[in-house]
């Protein structure tokens, strides 16, 4: 199967620090692929090469078989690569179905009225509500401005913002972070919906979500991927359990 996304060779030093050291990975087509690894192994650095917010040294990026290396951020979203991140970055003011019509909008084209049309127009809301309910989000939450929602809950509007751009590729940063076991729980049954729908890379430290979710894993470890695999592969692999794995994990 021809990859979806390939990683050749990537490399990113901050000084003295080599961030991404030679990664090569692929993410194929409706697969869900966990990236995992040590706190800092180059995670954060390798998604910000992915989705263009950082530039690698050194190395290639392709999508869809198109080199990408060079290509802004924006454009990448475009062709169908969209992100969320760690820390969730909403319109706390705004309503869940709010926000995620204005995502709905900016996929669709701008407009000068666009604060107004995302209220009002329901053409953005009825995929808005779509989103929400594929995200998991109760619709007795919808209406409620997002400062008053749950950490769970603004990372399920977050999820239902990235779909909004209608992604080829979903890059999702740490979508367990902060939350509490039954909100980790629904937030793993959603994307356990969403496997085959489209392609996500996932990074994650839940090795639990991870194990449950994940059809391939790769290990990151001082910027290098040192194993790709299966669970039960990643799990039986010596060098991952000497490297990251407790053996706690590991069984």
């Amino acid at each position: 199967m021809t990859p979806l996304l390939t990683l050749d060779d990537l490399r990113k030093s901050f000084g003295g620090l080599r961030a991404t050291d030679g990664l090569s990975l692929t993410v194929l087509p409706g697969e869900l692929h966990a990236l995992i690894g040590p706190n800092g192994a180059g995670k954060t650095t390798a998604i910000g090469q992915i989705t263009g917010e950082i530039a690698p040294d050194s190395g290639r990026i392709l999508f869809e078989g198109r080199d990408i290396t060079r290509t802004p951020a924006a454009r990448r979203v475009r062709l169908g690569l969209s992100r969320s991140f760690q820390i969730v970055q909403l319109l706390d003011a705004a309503t869940a179905e709010d926000n995620v019509a204005l995502a709905v909008q900016a996929r669709q084209g701008h407009s000068f009225r666009f604060w107004a049309d995302a209220t009002r127009d329901e053409s953005l809301r009825h995929p808005a509500r779509l989103l929400l309910v594929e995200a998991g989000l109760p619709p007795a939450r919808w209406d409620l401005p997002v400062a008053d929602l749950s950490a769970g809950e603004r990372k399920q509007i977050e999820l239902a913002v990235a779909l909004a751009a209608q992604p080829r590729l979903l890059v999702l940063d740490e979508p367990m972070a902060g939350l509490g076991p039954s909100e980790s729980r629904a937030m793993t049954e959603t994307l356990q919906r969403l496997k085959g729908q489209v392609a996500i890379l996932l990074v994650e430290h839940d090795m639990e979500a991870v194990f449950a979710l994940a059809d391939r894993i790769s290990v990151l470890v001082y910027g290098r991927c040192i194993a790709t695999g299966t669970a039960a592969e990643i799990r039986a692999n010596p060098e991952v359990r000497a490297a990251y794995l407790s053996e706690e994990d590991a069984v």
